[in-house]
């Protein structure tokens, strides 16, 4: 079997893109509750396709660290860890929107509260959320509910099994030099899947068919790992203008769908092939974008952070705006400046749910697999 582990580092670039892209889904989920050009552009409004930049660059990473998944017992070890990995921090934020719930429901004497009654926040969705089904169509459920972002964390899990399921498979009867006709042909029928749930290359979807949405763009960044595997030690060494116009080019191409999301969104497979060339041109960290990025600490933490950013926002967002918008009576337009201290909080608190949620139990995984300790 081929070695596929090419290189022994982290990718840093596409890293600080997570962090970085988990900044504007708050975004996303802030402009609702403001006002001015600032929050409420077709930039922001359309950045929750953001989150299939998270799915490719889940694929990408995780093929990297995992392809040589062989057996029912790695399949075992390699869930365990996954589910030790994004669990943890999904049933804590789980807990903190149950408790947010009863309190809304005692301070509504004393602060005006909208949606008191949540017809989305029931019994049965909290079991769909504990067990990370809200990304699968279920009788009764017509949105998303609870910590809303943690749709994509089910989907996320879902492309896990599917993966790994597909791997063992693919080692099993000896055919891992085709591994890549198959992630394409997983890719095919999760895409031929949502189009013919709305007769159109559309992909985002999250209560209903999100799971389609994560494995479709999870077996993407498969195919653009193994890209990158088959072709880096040549690719590598093309002149470094070549990278510099490379990475200023995709970056545009995905500013620009971005902003005319609305019109790309029935298209939206097309976000899939933006997001592989970005995430392919960027492993190679060599463009100008690249070594700029690098250079910025912030970004660094913003990247570690990500997963932390993505799961605490929903709640601080909504938890910032009953202080300054229902409590203190700032208008929506003060959240042109108000933004950032919210960011902030989001950050402080990220930093702490990433040291003593998702780190605390990161390690007892690695304790528990030690074989495994150095994948990601």
């Amino acid at each position: 079997m081929e070695n596929t582990n090419v290189i022994k580092h982290r990718f840093e670039v596409l890293d600080i893109f997570r962090g970085l892209f988990a900044s504007f889904v708050f975004l996303f989920h802030l402009s609702p509750f403001a006002e001015g050009p600032l929050l409420v552009n077709r930039f922001v409004e359309n950045s929750d396709m953001f989150v299939d930049f998270f799915f490719v660059l889940s694929g990408f990473v995780i093929t990297y660290s995992y392809q040589s998944l062989s057996g029912v017992g790695q399949l075992r070890t390699f869930l365990v860890k996954r589910i030790y990995r994004i669990y943890p921090l999904h049933f804590f934020m789980l807990m903190a929107f149950v408790i947010m719930e009863v309190a809304k429901n005692l301070l509504n004497p004393y602060i005006k509260v909208n949606n008191l009654d949540n017809p989305a926040n029931t019994i049965y969705t909290f079991f769909t959320s504990l067990f990370l089904l809200n990304s699968t169509p279920l009788p009764g459920v017509h949105d998303v509910s609870w910590n809303i972002p943690s749709w994509s964390i089910s989907a996320e899990m879902m492309a896990y099994l599917v993966f790994g399921v597909l791997l063992v498979g693919i080692h099993t009867f000896h055919l891992f030099t085709r591994r890549n006709v198959f992630y394409a042909l997983v890719t095919v029928v999760s895409l031929a899947g949502l189009y013919l749930v709305s007769n159109s290359l559309q992909i985002n979807y999250s209560f209903d068919f999100g799971f389609l949405r994560g494995i479709l763009g999870f077996f993407v960044g498969a195919l653009c790992f193994n890209l990158f595997s088959a072709s880096h030690a040549t690719v590598r060494n093309w002149p470094v203008s070549f990278f510099y116009i490379a990475e200023l080019v995709s970056l545009i191409l995905i500013v620009l769908a971005i902003f005319y999301g609305e019109i790309l969104k029935p298209w939206g497979a097309l976000f899939e092939v933006l997001f592989f060339l970005c995430i392919y041109v960027f492993s190679f960290e060599k463009g100008l974008i690249s070594s700029g990025l690098k250079r910025i600490t912030i970004l660094h933490n913003l990247g570690k952070y990500s997963y932390s950013i993505y799961m605490t926002h929903a709640l601080l967002i909504s938890l910032f705006n009953v202080l300054f918008i229902r409590v203190l009576k700032f208008p929506p337009s003060a959240y042109t400046y108000l933004f950032v201290v919210n960011f902030i909080l989001i950050y402080l608190v990220s930093a702490w749910t990433y040291k003593h949620i998702e780190m605390r139990f990161q390690y007892r995984s690695a304790k528990r697999n030690p074989s495994k300790a150095r994948l990601v």
